[in-house]
């Protein structure tokens, strides 16, 4: 399934990285509203919602097809909320959620797409992707957890695979959650002045914090790097919660529109019966 240009709204549109593409994340606005009004964002999030809704109940039924939505970002981004704000009302036999973390047992024995390969979404569902594949050219290089000689090739590798689910029925599509370096510094210290929100803190994050530049040029290379016709990013701002997530449910919509799953013809002949 190779797809053609998909069909978003300018902003949207705005937002994607084309292919060979080397994007400048600073030259990003991270705080961008598009002239947008908060609150009338929220009650189209609602709606945008409500019809991702009705595209997901085709996309099961039609059971032909599935749909890969990876987010990535810095600490403090959003993932989790932006998430929660998209799949809000969805049916959760049709979606799933995979979260990677630091690779242990079984997954330490394989090479490093084997894990994510195996929590790709079935036919008819929706994946979304809490950190990814991506891991492996971010984290892996800025930590220099594995030769660059090693981490290097992966960005072809990961196109590849990426290609592959396509040809094979699995649209892919993939964001990054664009947030400042002060937003970010702000949402620490909320948490930790948070009594209900201090757990979500780790002293670890700050470490990744002091690495700030290494990770943006790290993203910047993985954004140029993979994004494709087939597989494209998009940068989305993420310092204001309410634009992010309107963003992100309009391109999540957006493919699904068009993919245009398809209800499957009823048998033949159910129009006649009549339960006694």
């Amino acid at each position: 399934m190779s797809p053609g240009k998909l069909k978003i709204d300018q902003h949207l549109e705005s937002l994607r990285v084309r292919p060979g593409e080397k994007p400048k994340l600073a030259k990003y606005d991270t705080r961008d509203t598009f002239g947008w009004e908060k609150e009338a964002a929220k009650a189209e999030l609602l709606a945008v919602v409500d019809e991702i809704d009705q595209l997901q109940q085709r996309l099961y039924a039609e059971a032909k097809r599935s749909l890969l939505f990876v987010i990535q970002a810095m600490d403090a981004a959003g993932k989790d909320g932006t998430i929660r704000a998209v799949t809000a009302g969805l049916n959760p036999a049709g979606v799933n959620v995979s979260s990677f973390k630091v690779p242990g047992g079984p997954e330490t024995q394989h090479d490093y797409l084997w894990r994510i390969h195996a929590a790709c979404p079935p036919k008819g569902e929706i994946g979304i992707f809490n950190r990814s594949h991506y891991e492996d050219v971010l984290v892996v290089r800025v930590k220099n957890l594995v030769p660059a000689d090693r981490w290097q090739k992966r960005y072809q590798q990961i196109a590849d695979f990426e290609r592959m689910l396509g040809d094979e029925g699995t649209r892919v599509v993939k964001v990054f959650l664009n947030v400042s370096k002060d937003e970010q510094r702000q949402r620490f210290q909320d948490r930790l002045d948070d009594p209900d929100k201090r757990w979500k803190f780790r002293a670890g994050d700050l470490d990744d914090r002091k690495l700030w530049p290494d990770y943006m040029r790290a993203y910047e290379a993985a954004l140029s790097r993979t994004s494709t016709t087939a597989a494209p990013w998009y940068v989305i701002p993420a310092d204001r919660n309410w634009v992010r997530n309107l963003l992100v449910a309009r391109l999540l919509r957006d493919t699904l529109r068009d993919m245009d799953p398809q209800f499957p013809e009823p048998e033949i002949g159910t129009e006649q019966i009549t339960i006694t």
